[in-house]
């Protein structure tokens, strides 16, 4: 497939909503843990419901997390490498390494993609993080090739969720928590990376005090998940405002009395009311 096809002739998402595609990207070293009980859910809860389920659990895969010069296989190893410029050019002639147009290839199918993943040291877990850097390419969902950043862009149409367990408990990540609101330490990926290249992003579903989840509680995790789940394609998206909606200047800043009255930090840049 080609990832660099015009945005009118690009894969979109199936009309009928009985049957989508969804990509699950699992990222947790251990099949029998917490995470993995919930990929294993998720693949199940999807397929019983008409869905197309592929997965790409990157730890079985061996992904490897760091970009450099082999994942554009004509690049002269005695130049200087910018990977951007280096990353748009094989992306538009189709010559990025193998592994990595198989992962383009199956975002351009789904009509959905679910991250699963542990949260570490407030992030993602370095072979997410790789495969997010690796895959998202420069021509593929960002640049000037492209349609533009934070709108209907490069991947719009598609929806996105971030499946998360996190060891401390729900409060700390609340707005007066010490960890901070999990919406600010996952808006990286939900505004940075999906939103910016254009997917849809749905409020996270998140499993506090995942260290030591019992048999009850993990039930009613799954009870919730598989409502989340249910909605995948009927829930109303985190309502980021489009950069060419005409709420910020051309130096990409929020126009002054755009948000409501009070607002402040990362809540600005959510469509005020929604």
């Amino acid at each position: 497939m080609n990832p660099t096809t015009p945005r009118s002739t690009r894969p979109t998402p199936s009309p009928s909503p009985s049957s989508r595609k969804v990509l699950v990207v699992a990222a947790h070293p251990e099949p029998r843990s917490l995470n993995g009980a919930l990929t294993e859910f998720a693949v199940e809860r999807l397929r019983a419901a008409g869905h197309h389920v592929r997965v790409s659990d990157l730890y079985a895969m061996k992904w490897k997390a760091v970009v450099d010069g082999d994942d554009f296989p004509e690049h002269v190893a005695d130049h200087r490498l910018r990977v951007m410029a280096e990353s748009q050019r094989a992306t538009l002639a189709e010559r990025l390494a193998p592994e990595i147009a198989a992962e383009q290839e199956k975002v351009l199918w789904a009509d959905a993609i679910v991250l699963q993943f542990p949260m570490w040291w407030f992030s993602a877990p370095a072979i997410l993080k790789g495969w997010i850097d690796r895959v998202f390419t420069a021509g593929f969902a960002y640049g000037p090739e492209v349609p533009p950043p934070y709108s209907e862009g490069a991947l719009a149409g598609r929806r996105a969720l971030l499946s998360v367990t996190a060891g401390a408990r729900e409060t700390a990540f609340s707005d007066r928590g010490i960890h901070g609101r999990l919406a600010e330490l996952l808006f990286p990926l939900q505004h940075g990376l999906f939103w910016f290249a254009g997917l849809a992003p749905l409020e996270p579903f998140a499993v506090f005090g995942s260290n030591d989840v019992s048999p009850e509680r993990f039930e009613a995790a799954r009870q919730e998940y598989g409502r989340r789940l249910d909605a995948l394609f009927t829930d109303e998206p985190v309502a980021f405002r489009s950069l060419d909606g005409g709420d910020y200047d051309r130096e990409m800043r929020l126009l002054p009395g755009v948000e409501g009255p009070g607002t402040s930090g990362i809540d600005m840049h959510v469509r005020s009311g929604a």
